[in-house]
């Protein structure tokens, strides 16, 4: 891997975080307040999903 491929991937992931506060403010809004009444536990939980399924697709990919 190179730094291009580094920025591709940064840029791509900016962009997917990007797409629901821009189109749709007040969801993302109701769903990020939703996100802070959660305990650590469960929000580690979510990450660790979110690490698995892009590592995951990495594999997938390759």
């Amino acid at each position: 891997m190179n730094g291009d491929t580094l920025l591709l991937a940064l840029g791509l992931a900016l962009i997917i975080e990007g797409l629901l506060p821009f189109t749709a403010p007040g969801a993302w809004r109701r769903a990020f307040s939703q996100l802070l009444q959660l305990r650590d536990g469960q929000i580690r939980y979510i990450g660790l999903l979110g690490l698995a399924g892009g590592l995951i697709l990495i594999w997938l990919a390759r």
